[in-house]
């Protein structure tokens, strides 16, 4: 069961930290319609880890990572890219921010369909006026399995194969962090399982980030540690998380809280 409270075990805590988030406060709407979306979150993602956010419905998981990942912004507190503080950025600077130092793989995919698997991986690059780095490209594709369907384009793909042509575009510029959000929702089980696979290789073999949303408790057991919220609030935290575990914690956490 999660505990309320209970802080990162010390090797955690002093793994070098990719993000953080600081007292961090999200209003939706004013006056009687405001609804407190997330409620003074302090939080530190570590670097070169795979870390899951869950909780119930309305927890505020999603809300956590529009503002950890600059898509959003606080109401009051601070997000933190490694030492730059967001609440600090031009419009100009947090477009910039996302394009070179956060990568993105939605459940949508996001893929132009117009655009080669190819062009669609290249097009961050390519709309920053930089020329790829096409041994760096060679080394995800092959990763990734994706060398021979490099020329197609998103309809003549799976959505496995459209899912892994977005990770080897967010991986591409070799960003500080990659969210995923709900990444598995499009996918048959067997394929999601593969994306799991490849985002846990990403982060143990190339050293990268990854902080993903997440419903489901088996894909949830992919990540390093799970960070659990409930009613806007970090609620616990479980390190290397199990199927079973993972659900026992949900349960706990969709149950009246104690004392109340």
């Amino acid at each position: 069961m999660p505990a309320t409270g209970r802080p990162a075990p010390v090797a955690a805590r002093h793994l070098r930290p990719a993000a953080r988030a600081i007292g961090l406060v999200k209003v939706h709407g004013r006056g009687d319609a405001a609804v407190r979306a997330l409620d003074g979150v302090d939080l530190t993602v570590p670097a070169a880890r795979f870390t899951a956010i869950m909780g119930p419905s309305g927890s505020g998981k999603s809300t956590l990572m529009h503002l950890l990942a600059g898509l959003d912004t606080a109401t009051s507190g601070h997000v933190l890219l490694g030492d730059t503080d967001l609440g600090t950025c031009s419009d100009a600077q947090l477009t910039a921010l996302r394009r070179d130092r956060i990568g993105f793989v939605f459940q949508a995919f996001n893929l132009l369909p117009q655009l080669t698997a190819e062009q669609n991986i290249d097009l961050p690059a390519r709309l920053a006026g930089r020329r790829p780095d096409r041994a760096w490209r060679d080394h995800l594709v092959g990763l990734l399995g994706i060398a021979d369907r490099l020329t197609h384009r998103p309809t003549q793909l799976s959505g496995g194969q459209q899912q892994r042509v977005a990770v080897a575009r967010a991986l591409l510029g070799r960003p500080e962090v990659v969210f995923a959000d709900e990444p598995t929702g499009n996918l048959d089980t067997a394929s999601g399982h593969e994306l799991l696979h490849l985002l846990r290789t990403s982060v143990r073999e190339l050293g990268q980030t990854v902080v993903m949303v997440t419903h489901d408790p088996v894909a949830a057991s992919f990540a390093d540690e799970v960070v659990l919220l409930r009613d806007g609030t970090v609620a616990g935290w479980l390190p290397d998380p199990r199927p079973e575990s993972v659900l026992s914690a949900l349960s706990a956490l969709s149950g009246p809280r104690a004392g109340v």
